[in-house]
């Protein structure tokens, strides 16, 4: 059984997922919450596997409360509501944890795959929507990704034990691409890809590839002039 945690400072809304989701085999609402500070007091108490989590609310947004939620509990997969496509709120949370976001008039379907999804422990941001973030924020990944001596110091130590082959999956995953896109750039299975994907994932010490996205263009692995950007 999937645990979720519904956030959203709309009444109506939070009521509308949990009609959704309470129709759904093998998943549970497991608490409400209308701002980010209850959000998670309500996650620390509750343990929820999944937190759906609008981003503006009172008293708390939802980045912060994503920030406190996932460094408090790791374990937990906060998926990020927002209204628009390009929302740099929503990019935020992405940045702060999140792994993945949702538009709320996700059909009904979707939204109970994509928690299926991140409680597997995968992200759930398309290869398009993926392409469009970092069109319009990698500047702001760029700009925030100075680290402090120690800091580089051990992420340098993390990307020299990524092989020459990592390193290209890498790039490749922040240029927005699916593992069947990469493999056809590689020229290999898909299911190797999947292997090198988790093997990036292990040796950083990342979540998912939302987070591998973010740390390839802080460290300045992949940018947004580079040769292999596209639309």
């Amino acid at each position: 059984m999937i645990r979720v945690l519904l956030v959203d400072d709309q009444e109506m809304l939070r009521m509308g997922f949990r009609m959704i989701l309470e129709a759904e085999d093998g998943i549970e609402v497991v608490g409400e919450a209308g701002d980010g500070a209850r959000a998670t007091q309500l996650a620390a108490d509750c343990r929820p596997d999944v937190v759906l989590m609008d981003v503006r609310m009172p008293v708390m947004d939802g980045i912060e409360a994503t920030r406190r939620i996932v460094a408090n509990d790791p374990a937990v997969r906060v998926l990020v509501l927002t209204t628009f496509d390009l929302d740099e709120y929503a990019f935020g949370a992405l940045r702060a944890g999140a792994s993945g976001f949702l538009l709320k008039d996700v059909p009904p379907g979707e939204l109970a795959s994509a928690i299926r999804t991140v409680a597997s422990g995968d992200a759930v941001v398309s290869p398009r929507i993926t392409r469009r973030l970092l069109d319009e924020y990698a500047h702001l990944l760029a700009s925030s990704g100075q680290d402090q001596p120690a800091e580089a110091g051990a992420t340098f130590a993390a990307l020299a034990a990524l092989t020459d082959r990592e390193r290209e999956v890498l790039s490749a995953l922040a240029d927005g691409l699916s593992n069947a896109e990469i493999a056809a750039r590689l020229f290999v299975s898909e299911a190797t890809v999947k292997t090198h994907v988790g093997r990036i994932l292990a040796k950083l010490g990342l979540r998912d590839r939302v987070q591998a996205v973010v740390f390839a263009f802080q460290t300045g692995i992949a940018r947004r002039d580079g040769p292999n950007r596209s639309s």
